[in-house]
């Protein structure tokens, strides 16, 4: 089985994949096409220089390793991917061969979170448009953060029945710190999930968006209310 995990950021995908990379029959890759990503873009991100000169930046090699054999002598492969980093012209028919599965998070949520790591944010930052695109394109199954933090088990159990795959106890704790499958970029991103053994509990009340990106918040909230309707619900 490969499962590609689409999900914007500031949106659990970190737990996720270690979750899914605590279990002895999985191998996991962490954003793969984010470094193709910036390289295309040239856009200023934390860490950009660091990035370009840690990981592959043809997206045509990152597909191949995508397409091609699962690493590791591991009978399944999980691959963490932000819909954003698909930029124009990037392939995506691998996918079609993969069980996409659509990681959502209400974007107050996302847009708060992601504020704390950079001082400016925009549309295409976020991921939402560009969800809804991959989404278009491949279908799936969708499943929201809130719901596996309000109950990890009880998700993603019934995410592993829903894709025909045992669920294991091991994807509800991991070690704390940094894991061999991190990006270069988790020094900047990754402090809260390195300090955690598992899924935080439950969310509490949405965050207040600030003037400054009310905009922004009306624009990606309907994407994000036509992939929650779709969601596996608890």
């Amino acid at each position: 089985m490969k499962i590609a995990m689409w999900s914007g950021p500031r949106n659990l995908s970190t737990a996720m994949m270690y979750a899914f990379g605590n279990r002895a029959d999985f191998a996991v890759w962490d954003e793969p096409f984010y470094a193709p990503y910036l390289a295309a873009t040239g856009v200023d991100h934390p860490m950009h220089e660091e990035v370009l000169a840690a990981h592959e930046t043809d997206p045509k090699a990152v597909t191949a390793r995508c397409a091609g054999s699962i690493p590791d002598g591991k009978p399944h492969f999980y691959m963490k991917h932000m819909p954003h980093h698909m930029v124009k012209d990037f392939p995506l028919d691998w996918a079609r061969d993969c069980l996409n599965i659509h990681l959502i998070r209400h974007p107050a949520r996302v847009i708060a979170s992601y504020g704390a790591k950079r001082d400016e944010m925009e549309m295409a930052d976020i991921g939402f448009l560009a969800q809804t695109r991959i989404y278009d394109a491949l279908g799936g199954i969708v499943i929201d953060s809130a719901d596996i933090r309000a109950d990890p088990a009880g998700m993603l159990r019934m995410l592993c029945d829903h894709i025909g795959l045992p669920f294991d106890n091991a994807m509800l704790s991991w070690p704390s710190g940094p894991r061999a499958e991190d990006g270069i970029w988790a020094k900047h991103w990754y402090n809260a999930v390195h300090k955690s053994t598992g899924f935080a509990g439950a969310e509490g009340d949405l965050p207040v968006v600030t003037v400054q990106y009310q905009d922004l918040l009306a624009e990606a909230l309907p994407h994000y209310e036509a992939m929650a309707s779709l969601r596996l619900r608890p």
